[in-house]
């Protein structure tokens, strides 16, 4: 969805309600956004100036946003200058995305003050600058300087409106004048979004081309009838938005909007469910690279430990060396040689050829092979258990991909950062991540297990069965929130979510039950598309959890497997 200039002016015409309210609370969440705490008729509202590149725009919220304990310096003085003041109207300037809210109030000595807070809402170069009565700039949120004095931005100096050199739409008298203009005659149908949206303010193209999808317009005069419809129609409230395919654009109704703000809470709404949706993609992918990063490294190191343990396969070959040679040095000339063929006792006395080191004569040459035994036998038990540590670790940075790959909101991608933040494994590269500008926020969970736990949840013929989401979230859902007498599943041998089926004393589980919560189980694992999946299940009491493991790591016993298909009931 396009805020262009015809959605500014439509948001600013519903903002006049608000003429006469008070403003008594100003924060800056982060550097894109100021918000205006703004008190009108007994009620509450909170006006959103968001400068972000991307998703600029100015609206009232009602989502909450949270504040850094120290305010920036812009913040502080946009408190210092509105707060007390009332709102004296919302200006918009033609069809550009600039509103003007005139503020007036009293000083210290009651003397009438007048100020205007100017928000500039054009891509990269958006803007709040607060100007006294005279258009002199008080601050901004930006300064910008420039030898182009027009577009200077900086304190001290008198403020001037962006020159645009496009078209007014809402200088245009007739038909005739928008036909001139776009020289309607030579231009392809094809073209026309594009041509209208290059040649007059506040027309995106989006907004002109899913215009002429939604509607049939025999001609260009009913093009030119609609827009200027809908452009009157900006200071009323017959305006709503509608979907084509993933996009919104404005159309006319038909009939006034009974409800306040319409507009203003659709783009609330609209523009924080992308931003979450953004945040969530980006949080996930950061931490998805930081993971695969340890994963490559942790890769190269089984790989290193296998090359270590291929050396060792030579190991007894070394040993058979060095007794040869010692067996048979009262009859090897002591001379330096590059090889010496011998009769090996252990297999029948076939003679076996034997590599030297030229340098040194054989005795010294033996006792080199036992030494390099030695080493890669006291070596075999060093690296076979970094091998089996590695495995493990591997293990469980795969079971992390799993989970991160199938988060579906920003509170299940910090729930994993704050569990590898803890870990020995990502601690250093997670907390370089806390130091960059761009941050991972830290998830808020409570000390209290219980509002912190929230597992999918399924209602299977009258029985309960939970799944927990992350590793952390699996270890409390098996170890601590079930019961004995609960039944546990997990995917044989797969990364997956542990499951738990709650059961009273006594109760004998029919066998449909139990292959219904093992596609379930399958279906949140990694096997999720394949089929005749193993899946584990036993009561909870035969599952541990062993000294030392990591999150989401048990053992388990006395357990049965089925084979199914994944799937949700």
């Amino acid at each position: 969805m396009a805020f262009d200039g015809i959605v500014t002016k439509a948001i600013a015409s519903e903002l006049q309600q608000l003429i006469g309210a008070r403003i008594d609370k100003i924060y800056q969440p982060n550097k894109d956004t100021i918000i205006i705490g703004i008190y009108c008729s007994g009620i509450n509202y909170a006006l959103n100036i968001c400068t972000n590149s991307q998703n600029y725009r100015i609206n009232l919220t009602t989502h909450s946003k949270s504040n850094p304990q120290v305010a920036p310096n812009f913040c502080m003085l946009l408190r210092k200058y509105l707060i007390g003041l009332r709102i004296k109207n919302f200006i918009t300037n033609s069809l550009e995305r600039i509103i003007t809210i005139e503020l007036e109030g009293y000083d210290d000595i009651d003397d009438i003050i007048n100020l205007k807070l100017i928000i500039e809402l054009m891509g990269k170069h958006c803007n709040i600058i607060l100007v006294d009565e005279e258009n002199i700039i008080i601050d901004c949120l930006r300064h910008i300087n420039s030898k182009n004095a027009t577009s200077e931005v900086i304190p001290h100096i008198k403020y001037t409106y962006p020159i645009s050199n496009k078209n007014n739409f809402l200088e245009i008298s007739n038909f005739d004048d928008f036909k001139s203009i776009l020289d309607l005659d030579n231009i392809d149908t094809k073209d026309l979004p594009l041509k209208i949206s290059n040649t007059f303010n506040g027309f995106s193209k989006s907004f002109v081309l899913n215009t002429l999808n939604k509607f049939e317009f025999n001609n260009s005069l009913e093009l030119y009838n609609y827009f200027s419809k809908i452009i009157d129609s900006t200071d009323s409230f017959n305006l709503s938005f509608e979907k084509i395919s993933t996009d919104y654009f404005l159309i006319l109704n038909n009939s006034d909007n009974s409800e306040n703000f319409s507009l203003n809470f659709f783009i609330d709404d609209f523009y924080y469910n992308k931003e979450t949706s953004e945040e969530f993609k980006n949080y996930r992918n950061t931490l998805l690279r930081l993971i695969l990063d340890i994963l490559n490294k942790y890769n190269k190191r089984l790989d290193n430990i296998n090359n270590k343990l291929k050396e060792c396969d030579n190991m007894e070959l070394y040993k058979l060396y060095g007794e040869l040679i010692t067996a048979n040095l009262y009859k090897i000339q002591n001379q330096n040689i590059d090889k010496i063929t011998l009769e090996n006792y252990y297999d029948n006395n076939n003679p076996i050829l034997i590599p030297l080191d030229k340098r040194f004569s054989p005795s010294i040459n033996a006792k080199r092979f036992f030494k390099k035994y030695h080493k890669l036998k006291n070596a075999l038990d060093v690296v076979s258990s970094q091998k089996q540590k590695t495995l493990d670790e591997l293990n469980y940075i795969e079971s992390i991909v799993y989970e991160l790959e199938n988060t579906s909101s920003l509170n299940e991608v910090l729930d994993i950062f704050e569990e590898i933040s803890e870990n020995d494994i990502f601690k250093e590269k997670t907390n370089k991540l806390k130091t960059k500008s761009y941050k991972i926020k830290k998830s808020k969970l409570t000390k209290n297990k219980f509002i912190s736990f929230n597992p999918i949840k399924y209602n299977i013929d009258g029985y309960t069965f939970l799944v927990g989401k992350n590793n952390k979230e699996n270890d409390y859902l098996t170890l601590k929130y079930s019961k004995k007498t609960d039944i546990w599943f997990h995917t044989k041998d797969i990364h997956g979510c542990h499951a738990v089926l709650s059961v009273e004393n006594g109760n004998v589980v029919d066998e449909n039950i139990l292959l219904k919560c093992a596609e379930i189980t399958a279906f949140h694992s990694k096997a999720k598309n394949s089929s005749n999946v193993p899946v584990d299940f036993c009561e909870i009491k035969y599952v541990k959890k062993p000294n030392g493991a990591k999150p989401g790591m048990v053992i388990y016993s006395n357990n049965k497997t089925l084979y199914v298909n994944p799937k949700i009931k």
